[in-house]
This record gives C-alpha cells, sequence and structure tokens, in this order.
C-alpha cells in the first residue's frame, strides 16, 4: 500500500533540492532522486521521474498550460489522458484540449500524432522529449477541475496525460504563475523549491489541489494532523464549528476501525452560492462541495457528507474490490460491490454520527424509514439488484437510467443492505459481532496485507467468518437477487418494526434529477398537467427552482412545499433559450414509512437496540 506522506523530514533535507538542476539536458540531478529516495519513492533508473509544470496565467478564459517532461527511454512514447475520473462516467476530458505540441530537450520539434481522442504518440523521444498543450478547465465541484479567476482546483487526471511506460514511475509537479495573493493546497508533500512529489501517476491524481485565498484551520486528534481548508464567504461559515464536528467524526472513525492509516489528512471544503453537493474521497484528503444556503438551512448535511467521505478512506482506498483494480483510464472499469464500497459506507457513516453524537436515536430511525420509502417507491427494485444496479454505474449520466422504473440506486439500497447485514451478524452472532467486525476484519485481511476483495464474495466471506455463520442466503436474495425485503424480520431482533402511512405530498407535475455536478434535466412530464400546460419540456434544463438551485432531483426541490403553492422554474431549452415558468403544483398520494417500537419490547431487544446504535458488539450479560 502507499506509504502516507513524510514531507516534515523531506524538509530537513533541504540542502539537496534545487531548483536550478532541472534545467539542461540531465534535467534530474542525483540529489533530487536522493531526495525522492528518501521519501521512499524507488526509481528504476536514474532519470525515471516525469516532471509536469502547470501554468495558471489564464485563470479568465479557464486556460491552463501544461509542461510535461518526459526522462530518456524508448524513442516512440504514448501518452495518455484518461476519458474518466471521481465518477463512473465516460467523460472525455481530450475534449478540452485545444492543441498539443513536443519537443527534444533542444527545443527542435518532434512528431506527435494521435491515436484515438485521448492517446498520442510522440516520435524521437529516446533522449527525453517535452511535450506541451493547453486544455481548458471550469467543470466545479468536488469532481471536476476548474480555473477562473476566484481559484483553481484540481481533479489532477482531468488535465494531466500521462506516459504509458512509466505511469507507475515517480512524478514531480509544479504550479507556475500563481497570483500573489493564492496559496495551495494538496495532500502530496512539497520539496523546498516547491515542487510536489508522488511515487505514481496514480497517487498523483489521488490527490486533489485547491489553489486560492483558502481558510485554513488545522487541528491534531486520535494520533494525526488534519488541515481543513474552506473556499467561500466567510458569512456563510463558522470555521471553529466545522472543527468541532470534524473533531467528533475522525474520532468516532478512527475509534470505531481502531485504526487510522495515515499521519495527516486534508479536508477541502467549497460552499458556493450555486449548484453544489457532494464529496470526493481520496486516500489522504477529501473534497467536498455543498451549497452556501443549503447549508445555512440544514447545517447537519455537513456531518453527513463528511462522515460518508471520511470513511472511504478505508472503504474504497484501501478496502478496495479486485475488480476496481488497477484503475484502466481508458475505458470503464466495471465492478459489483459498489453496493458495499459506497452503500456500506453509508451505513457506516450513520454509526460514526451516531457514535460522535451527532445524530440521535429517532433522527437515526426516520433516516432510515425515509430511506426504505426511496426504495419501496421504485419499481425497478423487483428487477434489478444492488450487484446489477453496480454494475450499471456508468449509466447514471443519462436521466432516463435515474427513473424509478428503470433503475435503483447502489447508493440507497446499498446503505439499507449494510443495515440489514448488520443485523444478520448481530443476530447469527448473538450480538458479538455486527458490520464493524466486518469492516475490520476486511481491513485486516486485505487493506493491510495490499490485497483486494473478490467483490460480494469477499464480503460475504467476511460476514460469514465474523458472525460464525452461513449467510449465503442473505447474498443470494437481496444482494444479487431481487427479493421483496422482509424489513420487520430483521428489525425484530432491535424490537423494531416497519409502519406505513398514506400522506398525500406535493406534486411537480414532472420528474427531473442531475447526477452528481451535471445540471438537472427534465426526464418525463405529466400529460395534461400544471407542468405541460406551463410550457415545461422533456429535455429542459434546470436552471433555478423558487430562486435557488435545484437539488438532487425535483422531488427533493419541492419536498418543502404544500400543494397549491406556486412553483418558479428557471429552465434552459436548446430552441428558446432561457425561460421561467410558472404553475400551481398539484398533490398525489404517497406511502410514507417509520420505524417504531413493538408493542413488547424484551430487555434482550433493548440491549441489542443499544449496543446497535452504537455500531458495536453487545456486552456479555452480567452471570
Amino acid at each position: 500500500m502507499m506509504k502516507p506522506p513524510i514531507a516534515n523530514a523531506f524538509f530537513k533535507h533541504r540542502a539537496l533540492c534545487s531548483e536550478r538542476r532541472c534545467s539542461g539536458s540531465r534535467w534530474l540531478a542525483p540529489r533530487v532522486l536522493l531526495c525522492l529516495a528518501f521519501l521512499g519513492i524507488g526509481v528504476s533508473h536514474s532519470y525515471a521521474v516525469t516532471s509536469y509544470n502547470i501554468s495558471l496565467a489564464n485563470p479568465e478564459q479557464h486556460l491552463v498550460q501544461v509542461q510535461v517532461i518526459l526522462p530518456e527511454g524508448s524513442s516512440e512514447r504514448e501518452l495518455q489522458l484518461p476519458v474518466w475520473n471521481a465518477l463512473y462516467q465516460i467523460r472525455d476530458f481530450s475534449q478540452y484540449v485545444n492543441w498539443i505540441r513536443a519537443k527534444d530537450r533542444a527545443g527542435r520539434p518532434l512528431t506527435i500524432r494521435s491515436i484515438n481522442d485521448s492517446r498520442w504518440q510522440v516520435a524521437g523521444a529516446q533522449q527525453g522529449a517535452i511535450i506541451e498543450y493547453e486544455i481548458f478547465a471550469d467543470s466545479p465541484g468536488p469532481f471536476g477541475a476548474q480555473l477562473n479567476s476566484h481559484h483553481a482546483f484540481f481533479n489532477l487526471a482531468q488535465i494531466l496525460i500521462y506516459p504509458v511506460d512509466a505511469r507507475n514511475q515517480p512524478m514531480l509537479v509544479r504550479f507556475d504563475q500563481i497570483p500573489q495573493s493564492w496559496h495551495i493546497a494538496t495532500p502530496l508533500p512539497a520539496d523546498p523549491d516547491g515542487r510536489y512529489i508522488a511515487e505514481t501517476y496514480d497517487r498523483l491524481v489521488d490527490s486533489p489541489v485547491e489553489i486560492g485565498s483558502f481558510q485554513e484551520s488545522d487541528f491534531d486528534e486520535s494520533g494525526a494532523r488534519y488541515r481543513v481548508i474552506i473556499d467561500g464567504e466567510p458569512a456563510d461559515y463558522d470555521a471553529e464549528t466545522i472543527t468541532s464536528v470534524l473533531h467528533k467524526i475522525v474520532a468516532a472513525a478512527t475509534s470505531w476501525m481502531d485504526d487510522h492509516p495515515f499521519s495527516s489528512y486534508m479536508f477541502i471544503y467549497h460552499f458556493p452560492h450555486g449548484p453544489a453537493g457532494g464529496g470526493m474521497e481520496h486516500s489522504y484528503s477529501t473534497a467536498i462541495s455543498l451549497n452556501a444556503d443549503a447549508l445555512a438551512r440544514d447545517p447537519e448535511i455537513l456531518a453527513s457528507v463528511t462522515a460518508h467521505e471520511f470513511f472511504h478512506l478505508w472503504n474504497v482506498k484501501r478496502i478496495r474490490p479486485q475488480t476496481l483494480e488497477p484503475v484502466d483510464y481508458t475505458k470503464e472499469n466495471f465492478t459489483r460491490a459498489l453496493w458495499f464500497s459506497e452503500g456500506c459506507t453509508s451505513t457506516a457513516a450513520d454509526f460514526i454520527r451516531l457514535r460522535a453524537g451527532l445524530l440521535d436515536e429517532r433522527h437515526f430511525e426516520q433516516e432510515l424509514a425515509a430511506d426504505i420509502g426511496e426504495l419501496q417507491r421504485r419499481p425497478a427494485r423487483l428487477r434489478q439488484s444492488a450487484e446489477q444496479s453496480s454494475l450499471d454505474a456508468w449509466l447514471e449520466g443519462s436521466p432516463y437510467y435515474r427513473r424509478p422504473e428503470r433503475s435503483v440506486s447502489y447508493y440507497n439500497k446499498g446503505e439499507l443492505l449494510g443495515i440489514l447485514l448488520d443485523l444478520d451478524v448481530r443476530e447469527a452472532s448473538h450480538g458479538k459481532a455486527g458490520l464493524r467486525e466486518v469492516f475490520q476484519w476486511m481491513n485486516l485481511n486485505y487493506a493491510k496485507k495490499g490485497r483486494f476483495f473478490f467483490d460480494s464474495d469477499g464480503v460475504r466471506q467476511a460476514a460469514d467468518v465474523v458472525s460464525h455463520a452461513d449467510l449465503g442466503s442473505f447474498f443470494q436474495n437481496y444482494v444479487a437477487g431481487t427479493d421483496e425485503i422482509p424489513w420487520d424480520d430483521f428489525f425484530r431482533v432491535v424490537g423494531l418494526h416497519l409502519v406505513e402511512a398514506i400522506n398525500t405530498v406535493a406534486d411537480a407535475g414532472f420528474t427531473a434529477s442531475r447526477s452528481f455536478d451535471a445540471p438537472m434535466i427534465v426526464a418525463e412530464i405529466a400529460p395534461g398537467g400544471p407542468a405541460e400546460l406551463a410550457g415545461l419540456q422533456a429535455g429542459d434544463t434546470i436552471l433555478e427552482i423558487n430562486g435557488g438551485p435545484p437539488g438532487q432531483d425535483s422531488a427533493e426541490s419541492v419536498s418543502a412545499l404544500s400543494p397549491a403553492d406556486t412553483l418558479t422554474v428557471k429552465v434552459l431549452n436548446r430552441r428558446e433559450g432561457q425561460r421561467e415558468l410558472k404553475w400551481k403544483i398539484g398533490s398525489r398520494e404517497e406511502v410514507s414509512y417509520d420505524l417504531k417500537d413493538l408493542d413488547s419490547v424484551t430487555p434482550a431487544q433493548r440491549a441489542a437496540r443499544a449496543a446497535w446504535l452504537k455500531g458495536e458488539a453487545q456486552k456479555p450479560a452480567a452471570q
């Protein structure tokens, strides 16, 4: 596994490195290689280091100039720009490349040609080569790459090509022409001359970069240093409150896992007033974007998103399915395990918030019941399994795919399966184990041994071992299969049952959703309804709802409204441009769910629930 940054030790050897050593025909001097070796970065031969210079000279045009210095090697070298990153969607970042050229160390042009739309071949590079290109970067949020007059934020895979034959060799990156008031934040270690160091390309692009006039608040907790980088208007957040929440989250998570596989970790927050929502996990950091107005209305969303993303440093980044290794940046990477890697991460985040005192029992049960309602209202649950939903993740960019009759969410069903697996393990083990023990076993037997688990079979193996039982029917029926879930059979062990009710809710007359940082697109409109009569059309892009940014879907955006309220929607239509539409929303009946105590809760069930809400195994009863 990757070694944690040890930049502080590196700075003790400032005299070993000098920027001027990176010029000339022998561009990387032995002293720089000694620095890399000191950091634990191995090299296969003396000059096998790829160097990047990234210029931020054109923020108003969102243009990034990149120079790649290739070491000596083969005469012909292939260069690849990833076609996907951060999201399980093919996004073809090469569409933003304006031009690319190559030259040798003396400045003489070299031939560079396209092999396909994201790969190039340069000839005559045996003595090394310099590749230069310009790329447009204006994709906001934690899943993108953006340069503007306010700041720069980069998921580096979206702007940096890599030499195919040197992907697993050391990389250096430097940022140039940065405005004087801006600073750089990244989990990568830096040398005294401002270059950032990575063992491999994968490590490089797993390290997001924030450059701007951000605020930083750092703290120590549970044996590690935490850096908190905040980009937003100072009036929109309280840094002291945020760090207080983070203290509780990291303490609860590291104690729950009995592990902290890093010496430093970085939180990067963006609080814009425009569309925002979600977070992106990395091995030593996370980037989280939350709409400032939504955060003001519901401050608890910060803890919810942060707990999820922080737990990813174990589940996904270290406890990782074999089907996602090694990452292939040239095509889709299919796995059946996202129900566990993403969904069960949300389950763990719930237990972390409970342990941290950031979520109480009643709100936990209400959130859980709402998640059950989300699944039960999707007819696709009877046809698409959690494993199939994981495989189909690459279709999430399609508005039709996200419709209730077409798909279930591996986030939603996976989180519920995590809860049910926890309860099943508890019952089978007589309270001696739960989901925490499943994660700890996988952390010990996969992550810490540098191994990867085999999708659902690997999860089942861990569950069987810690429960000392055969849980095959659970995985066959509810993970690989589409059987209806007998909710009360699972919740009975903690003295709860599911209660249904019929409620009248607001109906906007259309369905629309968005995928992460993508715009909200109208997928369906009720024929003859008020939305259609107002002029809304399928395929319209929703820009605003009642003067604010849209949520993840239309139901979320109107959840606070009542029937007969006026809905104002600003849309973008391909033919008609921007329009503002208004109509009075209707109503419909909807089944809602709640978790309630059984009529008679036994002492054993109460004890099981108390342990469940802490995410812990039950203590043996006193003799």
